[in-house]
């Protein structure tokens, strides 16, 4: 493959689910159980957008992630958030430097979000100021330090984790950062049969090796040909109402949106269920998207999007339950 804008055929269909079913293959060798949070990982990864990733400790998480690093010829960085991190602890530093002339000058020094991939281990740990240093990063995939723009290498993919039981000294994300992941996915707990095999898997001499499947290169051709998937104007309004029908103002408002929800999804949240339902459509060996596509990427793409009111919590409504009620309510053709 050298050009990423060449036709969607059978042929390239059938080398990207060729990758993709490799990287999952690769992936499951450590990771037990998750197929579908290994199937939205790499969904996200192929559509340029990034995670967040919630469960509880002992997950996985970390290892989820380093697994994916290691399946690919990228660079992989780690960052640990504490309270005490600073900004530019991030995102890199000017230091003062003396050439072998005797000048003195300043010379920016990389932080660790320069790499591939990047794991942001226990985001919210870290104080709001540290926590909006990623904001740039994530979005326009450049650092601005003393007025001079450093460019991150492409491709960019963060992976948060956070814990959702810890409560002393977190700090939750704010809205307009939640907004720029494209997916926010949530670890179950593993059954009875999966902590067995992970017994198997860790507590033995033999550990598994993870193969490389994909290069930088490779990657980025991917991620520009995905976006060449034909959806028809009918199917792409379909991802749109879903987003609308999570504001709870305007006619036709549905009556459980209105209870409990206070501010709906933004646009990004569409983009997203486009570019997922793509992806998805790859998968399945088809080169155009069906309404079967949108509706599994709803969850991850909005549950993280929406800000519920106090109604909701006193009644026990998350957003997932909010969503399963939409995803009934909004007609599929209208």
């Amino acid at each position: 493959m050298t050009d990423p804008h060449e036709a969607i055929t059978g042929e390239m269909i059938s080398l990207f689910r060729e990758d993709f079913i490799r990287l999952q293959q690769e992936i499951g060798k450590v990771m037990v159980g998750y197929q579908s949070i290994i199937e939205e990982v790499l969904i996200a990864f192929f559509a340029g957008g990034h995670i967040l990733l919630e469960g509880l400790p002992g997950l996985g998480k970390t290892i989820l992630v380093k697994t994916l690093a290691e399946a690919m010829d990228i660079k992989f960085s780690r960052i640990q958030f504490t309270p005490d991190l600073m900004p530019s602890d991030i995102t890199g530093t000017n230091l003062i430097v003396e050439s072998t002339s005797g000048q003195r000058g300043f010379q920016f020094q990389e932080g660790p979000i320069f790499a591939h991939l990047v794991l942001a281990d226990e985001i919210n740990r870290a104080s709001p100021k540290t926590q909006s240093a990623l904001l740039e990063c994530m979005q326009e995939k450049s650092v601005t330090v003393a007025g001079h723009i450093h460019r991150l290498e492409e491709p960019f993919f963060l992976l948060a984790t956070q814990n959702p039981i810890e409560m002393a000294g977190i700090y939750p994300l704010p809205e307009a950062q939640l907004d720029r992941f494209f997916f926010k996915l949530v670890l179950p707990y593993p059954t009875r049969e999966q902590i067995n095999e992970i017994l198997n898997r860790t507590t033995q001499q033999i550990y598994p090796a993870v193969n490389k499947v994909l290069d930088k290169g490779k990657i980025q051709r991917w991620q520009q040909w995905v976006r060449g998937v034909y959806i028809a104007p009918h199917v792409q309004d379909y991802a749109s109402r879903l987003v609308l029908a999570t504001h709870p103002e305007g006619d036709g408002v549905l009556h459980n949106v209105k209870k409990y929800v206070r501010y709906g999804a933004s646009p990004r949240a569409a983009q997203t269920l486009v570019l997922a339902a793509k992806i998805r459509a790859l998968v399945a060996g088809r080169s155009h998207v069906s309404f079967g596509d949108i509706a599994p990427c709803a969850k991850p793409a909005l549950r993280h999007r929406i800000l519920l009111r106090l109604e909701a919590e006193a009644e026990g409504i998350s957003t997932d339950v909010l969503l399963d009620r939409l995803l009934q309510d909004v007609a599929v053709e209208r």
